[in-house]
């Protein structure tokens, strides 16, 4: 999957990082792949904006709190997955905006995920 994230100035020379996760880094988990300072091991992204990737079996539950003036999208890669009360398949894609809490279930196949927390 490629992902292009506009920067938050302009003059900022593209980049491209490429880093592998292990599966069990993100089972059952939110696991901070990318950032805008690069934190716990993730690419850096010069925008205000936390990637995370999950992979979530049957019955595995994630609850992400999405904090006042932030905004989600939620990606799914593969599988399907419960978001809140709506269920998801691969290639689906949610814009989440103006919730506290976004549960997310896993269901068989596995899922795999990725959900950007970014500024509204």
């Amino acid at each position: 999957m490629q992902i292009w994230v506009l920067p938050e100035h302009k003059g900022i020379e593209p980049g491209y990082e490429q880093k592998n996760f292990a599966i069990a880094e993100k089972q059952g988990q939110l696991k901070l792949v990318g950032s805008r300072d690069g934190r716990e091991g993730s690419i850096t992204i010069h925008q205000d904006i936390n990637l995370y990737a999950a992979v979530l079996s049957a019955g595995e539950v994630i609850d992400y709190p999405l904090a006042p003036g932030r905004v989600a999208w939620l990606q799914v890669a593969r599988g399907t997955l419960q978001l809140n009360d709506q269920i998801l398949t691969a290639g689906d894609g949610v814009a989440i905006a103006q919730e506290s809490v976004m549960t997310l279930q896993g269901s068989a196949p596995d899922a795999e995920v990725l959900l950007f927390d970014m500024v509204a």
